[in-house]
């Protein structure tokens, strides 16, 4: 088989990465950039610190701040209205995965014409939007460096999955002190995300050797420093591992796609506006242990990556090791259920059957080891709802 990869043409890894943003535009000739971020960041100081850099070096950029969580298709209209007030050739995402995400639709958008639903899968997007290049200021979503981006329709409460080159970043600075101020809770959902990332790129149908390196040495970044961050934000050594984890994640799932939890995922995150990074949490533990049976070697491969089962023991030991040990990352990291976090069990088990179908709509669990039905993926939305969690 013949693996077909796509990565970012240029890429800044490491502290102070973020102070070579003019050089890389430069290095792509680009000078007019829209820089999308949310409000947050862009009253923090870092937003303004980028523009000033830019500015140094006479490019001009405006800054679009309404990107929303979970990006809808009224926010990307709204970005792609901005852009068109002015002559940008290019659009700058700088922020967690919403920004980027946004900024990702946004520049595709403004070439093509067209609202978001036009973009989601089946449709696949190849030919190229404006350029786009990422400033990840979470270690998380991966997005700098994948060809997929989510947007949430609110007339279906859909999250609306688009595919295709032309949403991947031709450049990312990646920047492990843009993370540093990370409050705890952010830094456990998106650290979760990452490794949920890694693991399903690595258990996908669709994996291949070059997005199994990737993944592999994600989930050795990742697992061993994770708890580390979430006590100690400020650990550089910690930051600087889980930054570069979630951005090889990012590149291992998009060269091999991710599986059943992100196809679950979504539906949780659109219809109860959970973090898409906490409801990966609450579904990865239930969904690896139903899936494991259909790849043993392949999950313990990911136990013995993440270094929680060792060379000599056996593929189901290993297994095992891992289903505790995601359990286990859980309990550590404070990640809620569906009822703690304020889910009721009517409203949820009214919308099983919708979620369950949206799951599958979305292509992702087709991807999975064990590939389940919709009545399969019901059964598993009621026992993560039912199952005992923290308040």
């Amino acid at each position: 088989m013949v693996a077909a990869i796509a990565l970012p043409r240029l890429m800044r890894v490491g502290a102070g990465a973020l102070d070579h943003l003019p050089d890389l535009l430069a290095e792509l000739g680009l000078s007019r950039p829209l820089i999308v971020t949310d409000p947050f960041l862009a009253g923090g100081g870092r937003v303004e610190h980028a523009a000033a850099l830019l500015a140094e070096r006479g490019m001009s950029a405006r800054v679009f701040a309404g990107t929303v969580p979970d990006p809808t298709a009224t926010s990307i209209m709204a970005g792609v209205a901005f852009l068109a007030e002015a002559d940008h050739d290019c659009v700058i995402g700088f922020g967690g995965g919403s920004p980027i995400d946004s900024a990702k639709a946004i520049a595709v958008i403004a070439r093509h014409g067209g609202v978001p639903a036009d973009f989601k899968v089946p449709h696949l997007q190849d030919a190229p939007g404006l350029p786009i290049i990422a400033v990840p200021t979470t270690a998380g979503t991966g997005s700098e460096a994948t060809r997929f981006t989510i947007i949430t329709d609110e007339a279906t409460d859909e999250k609306m999955l688009c595919v295709g080159t032309a949403f991947l970043p031709v450049a990312a600075i990646v920047d492990h002190e843009l993370t540093l101020t990370k409050p705890p809770r952010l830094t456990a959902d998106t650290a979760i995300d990452s490794l949920t990332h890694a693991i399903e790129a690595y258990v996908s149908r669709r994996a291949n050797g070059f997005s199994d390196a990737m993944a592999i040495a994600a989930m050795g970044l990742i697992a061993p420093n994770l708890r580390r961050v979430f006590t100690s934000g400020g650990d550089q050594e910690g930051r600087a591992s889980m930054m570069l984890g979630a951005t090889l994640a990012g590149i291992a799932f998009s060269n091999a796609s991710v599986a059943l939890v992100h196809g679950m995922s979504r539906p949780i995150g659109a219809h109860f506006h959970v973090p898409h990074g906490l409801s990966n949490a609450m579904l990865l533990p239930a969904v690896t242990a139903w899936s494991a049976p259909a790849a043993v070697a392949r999950y313990a491969g990911c136990a013995r990556a993440m270094k929680v089962a060792s060379v000599d023991e056996g593929d189901q030991a290993a297994v095992a090791r891992l289903i505790e040990e995601l359990g286990a990352i859980n309990r550590d990291l404070a990640v809620p259920t569906p009822a703690a976090w304020g889910v009721s069990r009517n409203r949820w088990e009214a919308l099983v059957p919708t979620m369950a179908r949206q799951a599958l709509a979305s292509g992702s669990p087709a991807n999975n080891p064990r590939v389940p039905d919709a009545q399969e993926i019901a059964a598993l939305y009621h026992q993560v709802y039912a199952q005992e969690g923290r308040a």
